[in-house]
């Protein structure tokens, strides 16, 4: 059985104070909930003091990103060891908004996934196709490339340290979100990735999100789905009452069409 994660992503958004508040305001709502796996993402600057708070409930701290050298003449980045040192349990790698922005390639989010992995963090693996690919018959493909790219050479017992989480970058910021039989449906396709790679027992273990405007209105739907195993939420995590509300999702049953 694989225990839920939702994730939070507060992207470039908040003040350390405002940072603090809203670390606040979520441990108020949900910072002793065991039965699902709750993490946020603030800013760099903010990641020491939101941890000082999160120290005393089970919420976990997770950076946006990292560099793949742990030290050195790299001006300007932050490496796993010391996010680490800083409180982190997790980091996102690979989003789409650093593969858009930033021209990160499938190479270095791999270099990033084995460096968080070696200063045993967990490590949150984005992929996602664009709407044009996905119209244009790609997205198992683009899925397929950037699955296996990220997890090259990444054995066996590392993944025990990997999260991947599915966000089509139509869906992200835009208040589109892909059906849940939509996500579904790449969720198993890249489950069966991972039976392929590693065999049934990890595949089964692991845990793979979905994100792309998730909101308290569509996460009941999209978590009776039989893969996805929880969430990356974006926009919606930077309200407490509404990332409250996404880790309270009712749970449901999928009805199978007659």
């Amino acid at each position: 059985m694989r225990k839920p994660l939702i994730a939070g992503n507060w992207k470039l958004h908040n003040t350390v104070q405002q940072s603090e508040q809203l670390a606040r305001d979520v441990i108020e709502q949900i910072g002793q909930t065991e039965e699902i796996e709750i993490v946020i993402a603030p800013v760099f600057t903010a990641l020491a003091a939101v941890n000082t708070i999160c120290k005393n409930s089970n919420i976990q701290l997770a950076a946006q990103n990292c560099h793949c050298i742990d030290s050195g003449a790299y001006t300007g980045e932050v490496s796993a060891p010391l996010l680490a040192d800083v409180g982190c349990s997790h980091v996102i790698i690979g989003h789409s908004e650093r593969r858009q922005y930033f021209g990160e390639t499938n190479q270095f989010i791999n270099a990033k996934t084995k460096a968080v992995i070696n200063t045993d963090l967990t490590a949150i693996i984005c992929v996602g196709e664009t709407l044009e690919q996905r119209e244009s018959g790609e997205l198992f493909d683009v899925i397929a490339s950037q699955v296996k790219s990220a997890l090259a050479d990444i054995t066996a017992t590392q993944m025990a340290q990997v999260v991947l989480a599915y966000e089509p970058i139509w869906a992200i910021g835009t208040g589109k979100t892909a059906s849940s039989e939509d996500a579904e449906e790449v969720h198993a396709y890249i489950r069966g990735i991972l039976y392929g790679l590693y065999g049934a027992s990890i595949a089964d273990k692991c845990r793979i999100l979905y994100g792309g405007s998730v909101k308290p209105n569509n996460i009941s739907e999209l978590m009776a789905e039989d893969d996805i195993d929880g969430a990356l939420v974006g926009g919606a995590s930077l309200s407490a009452d509404d990332f409250a509300a996404i880790v309270r999702y009712k749970k449901t049953l999928k009805i199978s069409p007659q």
